[in-house]
């Protein structure tokens, strides 16, 4: 039985990451590449310049071809919580499926209607009422990004929300508790910054791959100069988004920071690594091998980092869970065995509460109702049997995290130099170096885009909603072999769509902007 159910969240684990990696894809090139449009169409109608018209029309053309694919994927993705993951959905559903409601009937309705003028209303309205339907499309597309990221931010971090015995399920008591979280702000405007960085790679790689063709330099030497000008301050924002997501992880996702930087054993002025190599014969939190082979780190860096102070008091993996070192509230840590303990008496007060409320005892009820809200914080933890299960897989967070964040110092020097030689007429055509830089810097930032929701993702593990939820409480009840069914159909299927994108969008590449309209 304990394979099966093994199993089973393996298996529905790799389904929703297979559909949600693939997903990602589409999604950040939709949210960079369309202000990207919009802002070439907002030159046309200022300058009168037939050129910027024509530019942001052939950027249109591979916006629609992506956003199309994206929505086919999204949707697909959004029915797993019903199939895969009917436990989640019924415990907090009705929080989780606001945002998603949301998203459906006020982002994507708005972008959706929208989305029809943009392309066939060139010759219908006006210029500025075409270019007001183009920013409601990329405003469409935004607003869909922030709800979708609103719930995954709660189940990062549960807020706004009341557990009701009677119903066992958890119920919104603060809508804007959970739309104003901390942490759901800071996601929404990294996740979206890094869509916009990817948008301007794309843009400056494709204008490149015209320049070495010596073909359409008008048009390519436009879009490099709005790439290079909006990669550029849409890198150094990251980097700012990238510092407040870390505090909110070292606040509220301990864990989560400790793995991020490979940290067994924290202390005060913890250094932050900017290059090492984790040690592979390191197996567990309390083995007493050394974790790295190399550790090149900047004094007191992740102390500063997470906390904005030198001598801060940063743990690592065995510190949560021996428990025992203040936390920055001023509070003493549990230790996982004192978790576990709180919410195994969590479970049973609710099942001794149900009995109460069966058996017509309201005192008893009242008494276990008491019992369950005080260790209701960490319910989770009475579904967990090893401290070992409250670890997530360390190399599959470790390098994506490192890897986004040198692949983020990197964007940062391409569009640094890239705006130097586009704002300063350096004739760039014959910077071929950098043009090619620019052209194999596009898988790159496809790289970085899906490192960073690993992070997110692999990071809170083994947690559905963190401290709340685990992986084997959340699964829903199906044959192995169904989802297993399922996942091949669904890699087949976006591989397939995957292919045909790349095929059409580079047909339509190679036809250039002359053919796009």
């Amino acid at each position: 039985m304990e394979l099966l159910s093994t199993s089973l969240i393996d298996w529905s684990r790799a389904q929703f990451a297979m559909t949600a990696m693939y997903h990602w894809l589409f999604v950040p090139l939709t949210l960079g590449l369309g202000v990207i449009m919009a802002i070439m169409e907002t030159m046309y109608v200022r300058t009168g310049n037939e050129q910027w018209k024509k530019t942001a029309k052939f950027w249109m053309v591979i916006f629609g071809i992506n956003f199309a694919i994206g929505v086919a994927t999204g949707i697909i993705m959004e029915f797993q919580f019903g199939t895969n993951w009917s436990n989640y959905s019924w415990f907090v559903g009705d929080i989780f499926g606001a945002p998603l409601a949301i998203e459906a009937t006020l982002a994507f309705f708005l972008e959706a209607t929208f989305i029809s003028i943009m392309f066939f209303g060139w010759k219908r309205v006006g210029k500025k009422a075409h270019l007001t339907a183009t920013w409601l499309t990329v405003t469409g597309a935004t607003l869909s990004a922030l709800w979708i990221l609103i719930a995954n931010a709660w189940m990062q971090y549960p807020v706004g929300m009341e557990f009701n015995p009677d119903t066992t399920r958890n119920e919104m008591i603060s809508f804007w508790n959970i739309a104003l979280s901390p942490v759901a702000i800071n996601k929404f405007f990294h996740t979206v910054l890094s869509g916009w960085i990817l948008g301007a790679v794309f843009v400056a790689g494709i204008a490149a791959w015209y320049l070495l063709k010596k073909r359409d330099t008008e048009f390519a030497k436009q879009s490099m100069r709005v790439a290079a000008g909006f990669g550029l301050v849409s890198s150094l924002l990251i980097a700012w988004t990238g510092h407040g997501s870390a505090q909110q992880v070292a606040d509220k996702q301990p864990m989560k920071l400790a793995v991020m930087e490979g940290l067994y054993e924290g202390g005060e002025g913890v250094g932050l690594i900017a290059f090492a190599i984790p040690n592979p014969a390191k197996e567990s939190y309390n083995d007493g091998v050394d974790p790295y082979l190399i550790n090149i780190s900047i004094p007191k860096g992740l102390s500063w980092l997470s906390f904005g102070e030198l001598d801060a008091y940063v743990p690592g993996i065995k510190d949560i869970i021996e428990g025992g070192y203040k936390e920055p509230d001023g509070s003493t840590a549990l230790s996982f065995a004192e978790k576990q303990i709180k919410g195994k008496a969590a479970i049973q007060a609710l099942a001794d509460y149900k009995k109460a409320k069966k058996d017509g005892n309201e005192t008893a009820a009242n008494e276990y109702k008491e019992a369950l809200k005080a260790n209701y914080s960490y319910f989770g933890y009475g579904y967990l049997d090893t401290p070992d299960q409250l670890i997530p897989n360390i190399p599959l967070v470790y390098w994506p995290f490192h890897i986004m964040v040198y692949l983020g110092g990197w964007f940062v020097l391409l569009f640094v130099v890239l705006s130097f030689f586009v704002y300063r007429n350096k004739d760039i055509e014959n910077k071929k170096w950098l043009l090619w830089a620019c052209l194999w810097t596009i898988p790159l930032a496809y790289i970085a885009g899906q490192a960073g929701w690993m992070v997110a993702e692999i990071g809170r593990q083994p947690w559905t909603i963190q401290d709340v939820l685990p992986l084997q409480a959340a699964v829903s009840a199906i044959s192995v072999k169904s989802v297993m069914i399922s996942f091949f159909l669904f890699l087949a299927l976006f591989t397939a769509l995957l292919i045909a994108e790349i095929r059409i969008m580079l047909n339509q590449i190679k036809k250039g902007p002359e053919d796009s309209h």
